[in-house]
């Protein structure tokens, strides 16, 4: 295992060396060459960085049930939107590592346990489409700047309207059960579990993936999200 996942990341590593020499990136904030954000705009990931944790594990609050934690490391707005838009609709995977590391380093100041990172699925079709999952794209370089494991536990059930679409009281309804452990995959019993997704508003998507999680027999699950809109 530690071989292939070897061999995996030296074909990814001379793709990407391949990708930037062919197509070389520009800033989703000021448009320079060179990288997806450049370090002129890269603050606006760690907007919340010093902040402490948005709600301790056991007090009340906007935390949705069964997650004992929920993070984001910046609003959802300006260099922050438009990186997440790009990753989702324009096909730029380059952001994957800025928008992971973000999440790695919001996590590694506030957060509470975990043995595991998974993500919030896509539905497949919506995977097939676009030809990968951005929150599992940027999970995993998650999981690595954190030195975590990352499984890909869950899969999207069915197919559920856009979030954005619909107003607070509605979106727990679109998501209940849209989420279920993949087949192939051990169950985490025992363990905490973190989602990573892009963006977050109410936290309904995130906790019906926590109950997907909890059903496996996970101990806790907590989540973090490169950005809330609220």
């Amino acid at each position: 295992m530690i071989a292939w996942r070897s061999l995996q990341e030296i074909a990814k590593l001379a793709t990407d060396v391949a990708l930037d020499a062919a197509f070389p990136a520009r800033c989703v904030g000021c448009g320079r060459e060179g990288a997806p954000i450049c370090t002129g705009c890269a603050p606006a990931l760690d907007a919340r960085l010093t902040l402490p944790g948005g709600v301790p594990i056991g007090m009340p609050g906007e935390i949705p049930a069964p997650l004992l934690q929920l993070e984001w490391c910046a609003p959802f707005r300006g260099v922050v939107r438009d990186a997440l838009h790009t990753i989702k609709y324009s096909g730029e995977r380059r952001l994957a590592r800025p928008l992971g590391a973000a999440v790695a380093r919001r996590w590694a100041r506030v957060g509470v346990g975990v043995d595991l990172i998974t993500h919030v699925p896509i539905h497949a079709e919506r995977a097939r489409v676009r030809g990968y999952d951005q929150a599992e794209l940027i999970a995993r370089e998650a999981a690595a700047a954190l030195a975590l494991s990352f499984e890909p536990l869950l899969t999207r059930t069915r197919a559920t309207i856009a979030q954005f679409d619909l107003d607070r009281a509605d979106r727990a309804t679109n998501v209940a059960g849209a989420f279920a452990l993949r087949p192939s995959i051990t169950p985490p019993a025992g363990q905490w579990v973190l989602l990573v997704d892009d963006v977050t508003t109410s936290g309904a998507t995130l906790a019906a993936c926590a109950e997907a999680c909890m059903d496996a027999g996970a101990i806790g699950v907590s989540a973090i999200t490169v950005a809330r809109e609220r």
